[in-house]
């Protein structure tokens, strides 16, 4: 975890600023995103209604997925294993009892990557409903790096900061953050073909034509 490390000597600014700029949590860090892009494509007011809609559903859905498996593998996280290095059974890892990451560790389990499962989900959402990984130009801002603005034009560069930033943060490891982000992708994609699928209406059924009765003369 050499770029992980609060002091490292191997992580640039720029990577350093990437990391901080996602310690965001929680709406601010997705929702603005996507309100974004359905202004930036000019969507209709029920198209964007239902992406918008669709999103939230995938970020809750994810939520549900990653922490039930965080607690199922309850695995530890960089500052525990990098301190514990010497009880892990690897004679390659020694231990650094003093290390830090760049900032507080979440004090959840650490397997798989919350944030790259998010950013997966929205993913999945965007891609499945608009069929392309390229996007206009989205501006992000973030309360973790004030004055500071990320901008993306496609997905997956959009979900490769995310997992990064977690590495480069001190976080998580990098199979994490790829098992997260395929997650969050496949449960976009699921949510789109299966959640608030467009209604089918059913033709006014055709009264049989009845049979003229003649008039008596």
């Amino acid at each position: 975890m050499g770029y992980g490390g609060k002091t490292s000597a191997k992580r640039s600014p720029q990577q350093s600023e990437t990391a901080r700029f996602w310690l965001m949590v929680g709406p601010p860090a997705y929702h603005p995103f996507v309100r974004q892009l359905v202004t930036a494509k000019q969507m209709s007011v029920g198209d964007s209604a239902r992406l918008m809609a669709l999103a939230a559903v995938g970020l809750n859905e994810a939520l549900i997925a990653v922490f039930d498996a965080k607690y199922h593998y309850n695995f530890w996280r960089p500052i525990t294993s990098i301190r514990n290095g010497d009880i892990d059974s690897n004679p390659a890892t020694d231990r650094e009892a003093t290390w830090q990451p760049i900032d507080n560790t979440p004090m959840h389990p650490e397997y798989p990557c919350a944030h790259c499962i998010l950013s997966g989900s929205v993913s999945g959402v965007i891609k499945a409903v608009l069929g392309t990984e390229d996007i206009p130009e989205i501006a992000i801002t973030s309360p973790a790096a004030p004055g500071v603005t990320h901008r993306f034009t496609n997905l997956t560069a959009f979900t490769e900061e995310v997992a990064n930033a977690r590495i480069w943060a001190g976080f998580h490891y990098r199979f994490s953050t790829r098992v997260g982000t395929d997650m969050g992708r496949q449960i976009g994609e699921y949510v789109v073909k299966n959640v608030m699928q467009p209604a089918v209406t059913a033709e006014p059924q055709q009264l049989p034509r009845q049979g003229l009765v003649p008039v008596g003369r």
